[in-house]
């Protein structure tokens, strides 16, 4: 990975960005540390992701929504997520692995909750401006950011109030070294990145002269939310390290919801985007998911299905900026905090559920892997119908295709990979072969195809995707107990691509054959290792209803073809 390397720079020097684009890094929203630190292990490695980012890891508010931990009190370890032993034990296990730790870093304000105790058990009172770490002499004068502010007085955009929290005066020397002394702190317990929360909210020159202190090599990100006519740019922040592209979300989920994907042939800088150099980008975050952050309803989330992603493999495969997968909770109100139950249960990540983890649906996961071959490589041969079928080549090391179209897409494509045979790492994991430049897809509707150097069929490449299959196993999927009530069905959903990768809205539905027990029999590729789990929703709306099977997932192993499988589970 790539590191920005902060000396003893200056407080208004800009800093030099050096970025880490070649890999895809994920945001495991809420996860605890214990958790993480197993998915580094079990997943994240395996799947070559360069680094998770984790939820802010400072003391905060006691609550059970999600933005209790943006309210910090103060900088000692003890959150939400676990203890300061938890989280050092992670940040080893995870670097021991090869996957970095980006901590959320909320250095611009303090919590704003009246007067309490926190998560360590610290008292603070917010009205007094009485904190663990600061009094009322650290804090700008009290004035809230208006809504007219973000459009003509950056002044008071990063002076003033952002939602009612109490703002740091970050030019402040003793302010400055406090915060980089909690950054400090977390690169000493290996942490190798950190996204600076809010950094629009504070004047480019506070950050750089708080990041000045910090004395070890650190990847930095910035959020700025910017999608243009603002007092405060993006491109102000440029000049310190990277910066989160909101544009980007914005504009990916229109096209893909609005547009046509025949839009997407110069997809970057050429829309107004920052420079690839500087943007890190996402489909969605864990606020604009929620209807915060910009973008309204462009914006697409899991709720959306495979449309969320076709959008998340265009990302991985398209050459611009440092992609983030967004890792998410299930969740309807956007007030709702992570849910109770931790992701890993038995041994055994409980995904699918309240946990959503679209980070291993398998398009997804096998798309990093995609990226990292393809690093460094240009598109060409851009192909598109003129309305939501493309294709594309990255270079002689990989290609991709996108159907978004309600038919197959079935032609054959001109592509610049070497002869040989292909596993589609984003369809079904058949092989496919390119013989003199060229290969025959059938690429069914809502479904991508993506071939690269790294997953050869011949054993030759070192992925890690589902196994090779060009051919089906017919296994019988069975749900007891399953007990509705009108206008609801049992369905199931699971791993990959055929089960809907988790998602509800591609969940396959069974049939009452002798209820409450619920059948059917489906199509699955040879010898792969599946998870599923039955579920019961709405006939008409996915997300209406919903009730997941409890407890761990049920695994299934499908064996050579032409056997005969069966797999039960039970509410």
């Amino acid at each position: 990975m790539g590191a920005l390397g902060l000396g003893a720079l200056g407080a208004a020097t800009a800093l030099p960005t050096q970025q880490a684009h070649a890999g895809t890094f994920v945001h495991l929203f809420e996860w605890k540390w214990t958790d993480v630190a197993q998915e580094c292990e079990n997943f994240l490695a395996p799947k070559g992701f360069s680094a998770v980012q984790v939820s802010p890891p400072q003391e905060h508010i006691q609550g059970d929504t999600w933005w209790t931990r943006y309210q910090p009190v103060s900088y000692q370890l003890h959150s939400r997520s676990g203890d300061a032993n938890e989280f050092a034990d992670m940040v080893q296990r995870c670097n021991a692995v090869g996957v970095d730790i980006y901590v959320d870093a909320v250095i611009n304000h303090m919590a704003a909750a009246g007067d309490g105790t926190s998560t360590a058990g610290s008292s603070y009172d917010s009205g007094s401006l009485d904190y663990p770490d600061y009094s009322s002499n650290d804090f700008h004068p009290h004035c809230d950011i208006e809504p007219e502010d973000y459009r003509n007085d950056a002044w008071r955009v990063r002076h003033c109030r952002l939602v009612g929290l109490p703002d740091l005066n970050t030019s402040d020397d003793y302010v400055q070294s406090t915060l980089s002394g909690y950054l400090n702190h977390l690169t000493s317990l290996g942490v190798k990145g950190i996204r600076v929360d809010a950094a629009k909210h504070m004047a480019p020159s506070d950050i750089s002269g708080i990041l000045s202190r910090v004395n070890y090599p650190l990847y930095v990100f910035q959020e700025v939310i910017d999608l243009g006519g603002e007092a405060v740019s993006a491109d102000e922040y440029t000049g310190i390290s990277d910066v989160t592209e909101f544009r980007y979300s914005a504009s990916i989920g229109d096209v893909f919801k609005n547009q046509r994907l025949a839009n997407l042939s110069n997809f970057g800088e050429a829309w107004g985007f920052l420079s690839s150099q500087n943007a890190v980008v996402f489909t969605d975050n864990h606020d604009n998911q929620r209807g915060h952050g910009a973008g309204g309803d462009n914006i697409l989330t899991y709720q959306d299905g495979s449309l969320y992603n076709l959008a998340n493999v265009f990302m991985l495969a398209w050459p611009y900026g440092y992609p983030k997968v967004m890792s998410s909770f299930s969740f309807t109100d956007s007030e709702h905090g992570p849910p109770a139950q931790p992701v890993y249960q038995n041994g055994s990540a409980q995904c699918g559920g309240a946990w959503v983890c679209e980070h291993r649906w398998s398009s997804i996961a096998n798309m990093v892997e995609f990226r990292t071959v393809t690093a460094g490589t240009e598109v060409t041969g851009w192909w598109d119908n003129g309305n939501n079928q493309i294709a594309f080549n990255r270079g002689s090391e990989g290609f991709v295709a996108i159907n978004r179209e309600g038919g197959s897409l079935s032609r054959t494509f001109d592509t610049t990979l070497p002869d040989g045979d292909y596993r589609n790492i984003a369809g079904d994991g058949s092989c496919v072969s390119v013989q003199g430049g060229q290969v025959a897809l059938n690429v069914p509707s809502m479904v991508a195809a993506a071939l690269h150097v790294g997953a050869l069929c011949n054993g030759d490449g070192n992925g890690n995707d589902d196994p090779p299959s060009d051919e089906n196993v017919s296994v019988t999927f069975t749900c007891a107990n399953g007990t509705t009530e009108l206008g609801q069905s049992v369905y199931v959903t699971g791993s990959n691509q055929a089960l809907g990768n988790w998602s509800p809205a591609e969940a396959l539905k069974l049939e009452p054959v002798n209820y409450p027990t619920w059948s059917g029999t489906f199509n699955m590729p040879e010898n792969a290792n599946i998870e599923w789990k039955c579920i019961k929703r709405s006939e008409t709306e996915p997300e209406s209803m919903l009730e997941w099977q409890p407890g761990n997932n049920n695994l299934l192993e499908t064996g050579q073809t032409g056997s005969t499988v069966s797999t039960s589970g039970s509410f």
